[in-house]
């Protein structure tokens, strides 16, 4: 397989800490082989849409400095699936999702692109896989995405960020908390995937973790909130995933899903845990949302220097003549796996994992203990 000697590089999805950072370390390592290092604005729509800024040429002074940035200077869209672009019809004002990816082959051929290299989460991996297959020449995904659900890889770069920002704030709640005897529900990104209320609730020390792995019944929760009552601790902190939902329930929808992206967007379950967990202990509950806060700003030590080591990594998996697929962190090493390992599903928390027993063990409610189990 020849050597590239034009790539591009592309962010999708929702932004994550540690993005440019894989920018940066990509296009060190390309300029040093003597290749062009070429950057696509807003995902793909850089190359489907001449108004979202087309290609950015990228060079040793375009990425000075950025790895401790937060964000991506190339932009991002969740709404840019080549496969479901959303396009107009002459005179029509409402956009509709067409699929241009044979038209995005195309403009990747008529620009003299010989590969790519595709940050992005679970469903960013899924647009580069079935690329590959529509013809386009060569992707190197990297993982991306606070969520840690990407499957293959031990880890994703923007974890450790949104980990440590749920944490502190957490941490901050407990005072309040304590000062007027609440409940205190945190809400935390993780659609299906709990890693980030897992990581965060232990080491905050949260008194019940609400994950979607693991239906939850009030009931429980409630238990637990009233024997730390009986035992003199007169406030409590319960971290939700967005994505939890309760026993024969269904997950809390903020906004109905839209034609491009095809999700409901998650959003409320705080509020509604609040109101139940007031309801059966008698105690003020409040909620509290961290949203967006949880990926933004610059990313942790960890975050970066697993940014560069992907970014740099998919570099060198191109020169060295391998085929398409998603550099992974393995057991410590950085490895390419098949883009169809990657796109099989996603990687929930395993419910045997040390980190879940280790809660357990510490008392921490998952919300599915059977009736008597926190009783005082």
């Amino acid at each position: 397989m020849a050597l590239p000697r034009k790539i591009a590089i592309n962010t999708g999805g929702g932004d994550a800490p540690g993005l440019n950072a894989v920018i940066r370390a990509a296009t060190l390592a390309a300029v040093g082989r003597g290749w062009e290092m070429w950057g696509v604005r807003h995902g793909y729509r850089g190359l489907l849409d001449p108004a979202e800024g087309g290609l950015v040429r990228l060079d040793q002074e375009r990425v000075r400095g950025i790895t401790y940035l937060g964000g991506t200077i190339l932009g991002t869209a969740n709404r840019g699936d080549p496969f479901k672009f959303p396009t107009k019809a002459p005179g029509e004002q409402v956009a509709v999702p067409v699929d241009r990816s044979e038209d995005l082959v195309r403009r990747f051929q008529e620009e003299g692109l010989e590969a790519l290299i595709a940050a992005g989460g679970d469903g960013s991996m899924r647009i580069a896989n079935a690329l590959v297959k529509r013809g386009l020449p060569r992707v190197i995904g990297v993982p991306k995405t606070i969520d840690n659900d990407v499957l293959g890889t031990d880890m994703t770069f923007g974890f450790d960020t949104a980990v440590g920002i749920a944490t502190e704030s957490i941490d901050r709640l407990h005072s309040t908390a304590e000062a007027h005897e609440r409940v205190m529900v945190v809400e935390v990104m993780g659609r299906n995937a709990g890693w980030i209320a897992l990581h965060a609730g232990l080491s905050a020390t949260a008194d019940a973790i609400l994950l979607p792995e693991i239906p939850y019944r009030y009931e429980a929760v409630a238990e637990k909130i009233l024997q730390r009552e009986a035992q003199g601790r007169s406030f409590s902190i319960v971290v939700v995933a967005e994505g939890a939902c309760p026993a024969g329930g269904d997950v809390t929808i903020k906004e109905v899903g839209d034609a491009f992206r095809g999700v409901a967007v998650l959003g409320g379950v705080a509020e509604r845990v609040a109101v139940e967990l007031s309801l059966r202990t008698g105690k003020e509950a409040r909620s509290m949302v961290l949203g967006h806060l949880q990926r933004g700003g610059g990313p942790s030590t960890s975050d970066r220097l697993l940014a560069l080591r992907f970014g740099a990594a998919a570099v060198r998996f191109l020169e060295q003549g391998q085929g398409s697929g998603m550099v992974a962190l393995r057991n410590g090493r950085i490895e390419l796996i098949p883009l169809d390992e990657v796109t099989a599903g996603i990687k929930t928390v395993p419910l045997d994992s040390d980190t879940v027993i280790t809660a357990r063990d510490m008392g921490i409610c998952f919300g599915d203990e059977p009736p008597g189990h926190f009783a005082p």
